[in-house]
């Protein structure tokens, strides 16, 4: 291949769109050159497609259009889980996208120290051969579960297993964490049985609606981190708790009374000194953290723990770009890193035009950049 995209979220369906819309040829079996997409999920959908069933899309933490396909105004009650991945499945059928499904990639080295060298991207069905790599796997797939001392004897769950309130009707629930996943548990559990809110540090809350230059100054926040090679922050770890469906709910349910973190976890629930609460579960809404090990071949983590990069490019391998990663860790941010990244690649391999194999018919994405596509989708 000449590009590579590995993951097929929103953030690699975007890179996929612009690569075709560059000139990009897609893969068909037994021809060289172009790109694909190789997905680990046997469905589209990306991380949508694991979301609890109790998401519904007016609760949804914001979401933005793929480019060039206008995602119709669904039924505030419909499940974001069935509502997004129709709204993918349409949108690959649509621009004709060369998604391989379902693909685990496993490692990615170089074939050579030489700098120009082809990539070996190793996965659970044989080894692909390219020349630039754009990953976009997201966070899902490694939820963070912190340390604490001590041993909870009931029910623990990170967010990611949360498939709703109904097994909690009734119980005392602590919920960690001060993000909007914490705050979607919170809304749902109060209202059929009890919660206790924990959060590291006081939660950040921003009035009013979220204008382009206050969006601007956040993902300036995060990308300095990313360029000086320190771990990510998500963009919403950032921007704070705004005044969502969600969040009304929880607090006319009463239950944002926030407590500080706890020092450790006792048989029957968690302990502030020698004030100890009883809980019958803990659901750990503290995030997750970018899935890139199998890019630890290629040596591109700084020495402060993360992956330094110069816009999307590792700034240590031209030939690697990370999208939705760090600052385009968002809906928005991924379409924009998508188009970044292939106009920075076009730049590094070339008139797409030329890197065709010859003799290889060359296809073409129907309707013009500008067309506003409206796609349907489930639910």
């Amino acid at each position: 291949m000449d590009v590579l995209v590995v993951g097929a979220g929103q953030a690699g369906l975007s890179a996929a769109y612009h690569l075709r819309r560059r000139g990009f040829a897609p893969y068909r079996e037994g021809a060289d050159g172009g790109f694909v997409v190789l997905d680990a999920n046997p469905t589209p959908g990306g991380a949508w497609a694991h979301r609890s069933p109790s998401l519904r899309m007016a609760t949804v933490h914001g979401f933005h259009d793929l480019p060039d396909a206008e995602l119709p105004a669904p039924d505030p009650e419909a499940r974001a889980r069935e509502v997004v991945p129709g709204y993918f499945t349409a949108y690959e059928a649509r621009h004709a996208l060369p998604v391989v499904r379902p693909v685990a990639v496993r490692a990615v080295r170089a074939e050579s120290e030489r700098p120009d060298s082809r990539l070996l991207v190793e996965t659970d069905h044989g080894t692909w051969s390219t020349r630039a790599l754009i990953n976009a796997t997201g966070t899902w797939t490694r939820p963070f579960l912190p340390h604490y001392p001590g041993h909870f004897a009931g029910r623990q769950l990170h967010y990611a297993e949360y498939r709703g309130p109904e097994e909690f009707a009734g119980k005392r629930v602590l919920v960690v964490g001060g993000g909007a996943s914490a705050i979607q548990v919170l809304s749902e559990v109060a209202a059929v049985g009890e919660t206790v809110w924990v959060t590291r540090s006081e939660p950040v809350y921003h009035e009013g609606p979220f204008t382009p230059e206050y969006g601007r100054a956040v993902v300036a926040k995060v990308e300095e981190r990313v360029r000086q090679g320190l771990p990510v922050r998500s963009v919403v770890s950032v921007t704070g708790l705004g005044p969502s469906v969600a969040y009304r709910r929880a607090q006319e349910l009463g239950a944002l009374h926030r407590r500080p973190m706890f020092d450790r976890l006792t048989e029957h629930g968690v302990a502030w000194g020698t004030q100890e609460t009883a809980v019958d579960a803990i659901v750990w809404a503290t995030g997750f953290r970018p899935e890139v090990g199998h890019l630890a071949p290629l040596g591109l983590r700084s020495p402060g723990g993360g992956i330094a990069l110069t816009g999307t490019r590792a700034t240590a391998d031209p030939r690697v770009h990370l999208v939705g990663y760090g600052p385009s860790a968002s809906t928005i941010g991924a379409n924009r890193a998508g188009r970044a990244a292939v106009n920075d690649l076009v730049r590094l391999l070339g008139d797409p035009a030329k890197l065709t194999t010859e003799g290889t018919a060359k296809e073409t994405t129907t309707g013009t950049p500008d067309e506003r596509t409206q796609v349907p989708v489930a639910g």
